[in-house]
């Protein structure tokens, strides 16, 4: 699922309308027709459509027609300060003075009395004074028009964007539109990425509304939305002829005294994942412990060069950092691993907090490296606080990996997975998973995925994604979901997705 900015929205209208010669009426009622699949209409029967002077009105004007056809009754609210509708959108007003319909000009306080009243007696309010062009503060009878419609309609359906929200950033403009749903039209908008986004939007459909394919791939974002159907589409079918020797030997390198739970929560995810071999080099502090713990993996003492040497040049992957710890030893251990392999790389926890101090180890790494820091350790990597990092994580994460050539993966809500040139935004999970040990998971997890073959970014994603879904899962019925419960359910959640 793509997701776009307004400039681009613009683009791929024009190109619609210019160099297709898709009459924007064509669009107009495709609109109309999805939003209208989105209606429940056993269940409502009265309906009030609050339009602007956009196509985003001409789409309400639309679907009016169609819902007065249906047999509802339906009144107009046209919000005119003095503009002109759009030709699509006057053909559609056109349409309904000759059915008759019930149109009222909004555009003072004495119509906002009016306003009130309708909207308390109708169930079902449809916002479409906006769309995606909208950047500019509301004043006037925008901004009260939409306070109205928040205090006195009892649902709100909004058209591609509610009313006041910028698409692109996910601010408020002076107010805007708390819709119960949102149906936005073709593609993802990057604003309702925005933590605090669904306060405002709802629940969010992407309709399909005609945009042909060539239009999309001519002004493609390079952001997309992970979603089900595509990790239906790349993950992996075994053979079943396949043995251990075809899924990947992944090594970690985690753990130290007093975070044995670190190596072992990588390392179980790395196996439940599906990895054919898994070695754990950790401290000699922890080895008994994660011997008795981890029936199903090679243990190595990290202070063994040879046993260490030897591991690291067999793997297919390495992971490092979980519990691996913050000091000298634990620098020398990082350094050894960057200057000796060329693997694909996957660094976390502490693994991160030793490369903010020293960034430039990853300068010359051979092999291909991805980050996993949530946004503290970003903020420890970047400079920026983390607050910033939260409002900007697609532009900070974007930066970061195209200055320094690694894939971020940024943890939290609305997961970051970028090369720098492409994007991809995860939506899986939720506060539920909020505990310790998940992102060591995580790590064995993209680890384990990157050894079975999968591209490292493939990886990440599939990782991503299945470990929010497994988390998902599980809260439906827990209030709190552990790492463990996560790791162990994980095969069987996999299975979902052939």
């Amino acid at each position: 699922m793509r997701i776009f900015q307004r400039k681009k929205i613009r683009e791929i209208d024009e190109f619609c309308i210019k160099a297709l010669n898709i009459p924007e009426i064509v669009l107009m009622e495709n609109a109309a027709l999805k939003i209208l699949k989105n209606i429940d209409l056993n269940s409502f029967n009265s309906f009030v459509i609050v339009c602007g002077n956009g196509n985003n009105g001409g789409d309400g004007l639309a679907l009016g027609r169609h819902l007065i056809n249906n047999g509802k009754d339906v009144t107009i609210f046209l919000i005119s300060v003095g503009t002109n509708l759009s030709l699509a959108g006057q053909i559609n007003l056109n349409i309904l003075n000759s059915l008759k319909a019930k149109i009222i000009l909004l555009k003072n306080e004495k119509d906002l009395e009016i306003f009130k009243d309708i909207l308390l007696e109708s169930q079902f309010t449809v916002d479409c004074i906006f769309g995606t062009g909208l950047s500019r503060n509301l004043e006037g009878i925008y901004e009260k028009s939409i306070t109205y419609i928040n205090n006195y309609s009892k649902y709100i359906l909004s058209i591609d964007v509610p009313s006041g929200f910028d698409c692109d950033t996910g601010d408020i403009l002076g107010n805007a539109v708390k819709a119960n749903k949102t149906v936005t039209l073709q593609v993802y908008k990057e604003g309702f990425l925005r933590k605090g986004a669904k306060e405002y939007t709802g629940e969010i459909i992407v309709e399909d509304i005609g945009i042909p394919s060539i239009a999309l791939n001519e002004f493609d974002s390079k952001e997309y939305l992970i979603d089900k159907a595509y990790i239906k589409s790349i993950i992996k079918k075994r053979d079943k002829y396949g043995h251990k020797g075809n899924y990947g030997n992944v090594l970690i390198i985690a753990g130290s005294k007093g975070f044995a739970g670190a190596a072992y929560l990588a390392a179980k995810g790395t196996i439940r994942a599906g990895a054919g071999l898994v070695k754990v080099a950790t401290s000699n502090d922890v080895l008994e412990i994660l011997a008795a713990k981890l029936t199903e993996a090679i243990l190595i003492d990290y202070s063994r060069e040879i046993g260490l040497k030897d591991a690291i040049e067999r793997s297919d992957v390495i992971a490092f950092g979980p519990g691996i710890g913050n000091n000298d030893k634990s620098l020398e251990l990082f350094q050894k691993v960057l200057e000796t392999s060329d693997k694909p790389l996957v660094i976390d926890a502490d693994g991160l907090n030793l490369l903010s101090k020293n960034i430039d180890l990853i300068k010359n790494y051979k092999g291909r490296i991805i980050i996993t820091p949530h946004p503290l350790e970003m903020e420890r990597l970047t400079g920026f606080h983390r607050n910033y990092i939260n409002e900007n994580r697609i532009a900070v994460s974007k930066k970061f990996a195209k200055d320094n050539g690694v894939i971020v993966l940024l943890k939290g809500y609305n997961t970051v997975i970028t090369d720098g040139d492409y994007l991809w935004v995860n939506t899986t999970g939720s506060s539920a998973m909020a505990s310790s040990g998940m992102g060591d998971a995580l790590t064995g997890i993209i680890a384990s995925f990157i050894g079975q073959g999968y591209d490292i970014m493939e990886g990440a994603i599939l990782a991503a994604y299945l470990h929010g879904y497994v988390g998902d899962l599980l809260s439906k019925e827990m209030f709190t979901v552990t790492a463990t419960d996560l790791v162990e359910m994980l095969p069987k959640a996999i299975m979902d997705f052939f």
